[in-house]
């Protein structure tokens, strides 16, 4: 217990800096936060490939991660680049096709025939190369402060995305082998208690499995699906329209009819009412079929205690709030908003004398959870998923 007045006000003045220091340290690493939350996550579900890895090599962790994280690299990080790379190109071109149509008829045609905008019908103007110097000079100055300034833009944001690239493998390779001490610093220094520190921790493991293979494989598979029946029926960009079918799945009720729907209108509008009875027959039948057979399965490795509902607002918040990372962030806050509420009810009935229930399952199914592997462990996180 605090003595004197002057040792508990030495003590609220401790707690005070300890907070301000705290909210700074966030404000530092808020920028990196999406490439950190995905290592960890990408840590915690690895983590059986990297144990067996581990043992490959004689138990050299610093080796085993680095080959671990090598993989990861190639199985991930560049094919998904060039895929969001191609997505985002072919959606610009596809949208600006849609808002320089004229009337909704032609919007709906321009998704089906791929027409390109219209020079002066509100799409992008044609610039037409300089044949003089005299021309060069107009040009420059009609479009060099926008061409700059765009420049400028691109330059940032790809120096931002591989500094965050180069960001996420570290943190992969870090967390692969001192994850159990940063686990163990954390519980030490944290003000929650073990416990409830554990459960937090389960909570925030929970929503990346969730997210990475409860969710995003399951839209993964049905946009491949959808790009697939695209085109095979002759769909401009079913490179672009198929991911966005697949991530539309998400949405309650519509789900990926919300694009496939307009499609097979669009077929109608241009005058192919076969191939739009075909993508009708192919988008109830097949492409929306395929959630209902991918989802369970896909659960069952990774399931988020959210409702679907509850899911879809997290993250379409999470985007409007915080923009596109918000998608992951919406589901974390609200998850572990959640699993906080759950703790707070559970303390207040031990204070009242009332018995808890037995202990519930753990975010995954116990008979799908790797076996512990020997210390030292490498993740960053839980008992649940002990790191190796």
């Amino acid at each position: 217990m605090l003595g004197s007045p002057s040792e508990h006000a030495t003590e609220t003045s401790l707690r005070v800096a300890t907070l301000a220091l705290a909210a700074a340290a966030v404000l530092v690493f808020w920028p990196l936060w999406p490439a950190l939350v995905l290592a960890a996550w990408t840590v915690g579900i690895a983590n059986p490939l990297y144990v067996r890895v581990k043992a490959m090599v004689f138990g050299h962790g610093s080796i085993a991660s680095g080959l671990v994280s090598g993989l990861l690299f190639v199985i991930l990080a560049a094919p998904m680049l060039l895929l969001a790379v191609g997505v985002w190109s072919g959606a610009s071109d596809l949208l600006a096709s849609v808002l320089s149509a004229p009337s909704a008829q032609a919007a709906l045609a321009a998704l089906s025939s791929g027409t390109p905008a219209v020079e002066g019908s509100g799409g992008l103007e044609a610039i037409r190369l300089p044949t003089t110097v005299d021309d060069a000079i107009a040009l420059a100055q009609r479009y060099g402060v926008q061409a700059y300034g765009l420049a400028t833009v691109i330059a940032g944001a790809a120096w931002r995305g591989a500094f965050s690239l180069i960001v996420y493998f570290a943190g992969v390779f870090v967390f692969f082998v001192n994850g159990a001490a940063i686990w163990r610093w954390t519980e030490n220094h944290s003000p929650l208690k073990p416990r409830h520190l554990d459960r937090f921790g389960d909570a925030f493991h929970e929503v990346g499995r969730g997210l990475l293979i409860g969710v995003g494989l399951t839209c993964a598979m049905q946009g491949l699906v959808a790009t697939i029946v695209y085109a095979a029926l002759g769909v401009p960009r079913a490179w672009v329209l198929g991911p966005i079918t697949g991530v539309a799945s998400i949405i309650p009720l519509v789900g990926s009819a919300l694009i496939w729907g307009p499609l097979a209108i669009s077929f109608l509008v241009v005058g192919s009412p076969i191939k739009a009875l075909v993508l009708a027959g192919l988008g109830v039948g097949v492409i929306s079929v395929v959630d209902n057979f991918t989802r369970p399965l896909f659960a069952r490795l990774g399931a988020l205690k959210m409702h679907i509902l509850l899911l879809f607002i997290s993250i379409f918040g999470g985007l409007t709030m915080f923009g596109a990372w918000g998608t992951i962030l919406g589901p974390l806050l609200v998850r572990l908003a959640m699993e906080g509420l759950a703790l707070r009810a559970e303390s207040q009935a031990v204070a009242n004398g009332v018995p808890l229930p037995g202990p519930e399952p753990g975010p995954t199914d116990p008979a799908l959870t790797p076996p512990p592997s020997p210390p030292p462990s490498a993740g960053v996180g839980t008992p649940s998923n002990p790191p190796a």
